[in-house]
C-alpha cells in the first residue's frame, strides 16, 4: 500500500505573502482522493519529531534557539517567513512524517511526504521556507537505527540542496546529488557530491538527457541501499521562482525515470515534495499528483 503522510498542521496559515503557495498541502491530497488515485487509508497523520532525532542532524543549540523562539531578526529574516510556536511544530511533524515514510518505504518499496523536501536548513540555520531538513534527519535515523550503509539523496526541485549537501559533507554513508538551475537561488551554493546546475530556459529534452544519463550511473556507482527524492516541481516553465522550461509532462517524465529506476534496482525510495511556486496552482497540483499516479502504477 502506498504510504503518505499528511497532517493539517501542514496547511499552518501565514502572511498573506506566503498564503498561496500552502494552498498545494491542502488540494493535493483532494485531488488524490477525488480522481481515486488513493483512499483515506493510504494516509497517514504523524506527531512530532523527537528532539533527541532532530540534533542527530542540527546542532542542539540552534534547535533550542529555534523551539524557544530566540533567533535573531536576521536568522529569522533568512528563513522567509515570521516565526511562531506553530511554524515550529509544522516543521517536526513534517519531519517525522517523512520519517514514518521512510520506514513504511522499507516495508513497501515506496512511500511519500504530501509537505517536506526541507533542503535549504543546515545543521545551524535555517534557510529558504526550511527550518529543519527532513530528509537529513530521516537519513540519519536509517544510518544509526536500521543498518542502511549507503544513502543516495536524489534532489531534483530547481534550487540546489545546499543545507542537505552542508550537513552530509563529511559524511561518506549519504551521495548528495542535486541538478538544479544554476542562476537561481541560492546565489552562494554548497558542493554536494554531484551538482549539475542547468542553464535558465532547461527544456524536457535537454533536461531529461542529462537526467537519465546520470541517474543510471549514480545508482550503479554508488550502490544506494535507500533513496530520498526531493520532487519539486518549480522546475515547472510556469513556475515564478524556477527559471527552468519544464512541461508538466516533462516533470511526470522526471518522475517516472527515478521511481522506475528505483523499482527496478529494487531500492525503497521516499519522496518529499518540495518546492513549486507555478502562476496556476493547478499545475502545482497536477504535477505533485503525477509523482503519486506514478508511485501507484509502478508499485501497486
Amino acid at each position: 500500500m502506498l504510504k503518505i503522510a499528511y497532517s493539517s498542521i501542514y496547511r499552518h496559515p501565514l502572511p498573506d505573502e506566503h498564503r498561496f503557495p500552502m494552498i498545494k498541502y491542502e488540494l493535493l491530497p483532494e485531488q488524490l482522493l477525488y480522481e481515486g488515485t488513493v483512499n483515506e487509508e493510504n494516509f497517514f497523520e504523524p506527531g512530532a519529531i523527537s528532539e533527541s532525532l532532530i540534533i542527530l542532524s542540527h546542532e542542539a543549540d540552534y534547535w533550542q534557539r529555534l523551539r524557544n523562539l530566540q533567533l535573531t531578526r536576521k536568522e529569522e529574516i533568512r528563513t522567509g517567513f515570521p516565526h511562531s510556536k506553530e511554524l515550529i511544530d509544522r516543521e517536526q511533524v513534517i519531519c517525522e512524517g517523512t520519517l514514518q515514510c521512510a520506514l513504511y518505504a522499507l516495508e513497501y518499496g515506496v512511500a511519500m511526504n504530501i509537505a517536506g523536501g526541507t533542503h535549504h536548513a543546515f545543521t545551524d540555520r535555517g534557510e529558504g521556507f526550511c527550518l529543519l531538513n527532513d530528509i537529513a534527519i530521516a537519513a540519519n535515523y536509517l544510518l544509526k537505527y536500521h543498518h542502511i550503509n549507503k544513502v543516495l539523496v536524489v534532489d531534483l526541485d530547481v534550487h540546489q540542496g545546499n543545507g542537505t549537501a552542508q550537513i552530509f559533507q563529511d559524511n561518506p554513508q549519504v551521495f548528495t546529488f542535486s541538478m538544479h538551475g544554476e542562476r537561481n537561488y541560492p546565489l552562494q551554493k554548497e558542493r554536494s557530491d554531484l551538482d549539475i546546475g542547468l542553464p535558465d530556459g532547461t527544456d524536457d529534452r535537454a533536461y531529461l538527457k542529462v537526467l537519465s544519463y546520470q541517474l543510471p550511473k549514480l545508482i550503479e556507482e554508488v550502490a544506494p541501499e535507500f533513496v530520498f527524492f526531493q520532487s519539486g516541481v518549480d522546475v515547472l516553465a510556469s513556475d515564478r521562482l524556477g527559471k527552468l522550461s519544464l512541461t508538466v509532462q516533462g516533470c511526470k517524465e522526471r518522475d517516472r525515470i527515478v521511481l522506475e529506476a528505483c523499482k527496478t534496482n529494487r531500492i525503497p525510495v521516499m519522496a518529499s515534495m518540495g518546492g513549486g511556486y507555478s502562476s496556476k496552482v493547478s499545475h502545482i497540483v497536477e504535477a505533485h499528483a503525477n509523482t503519486y499516479r506514478l508511485a501507484q502504477f509502478y508499485y501497486f
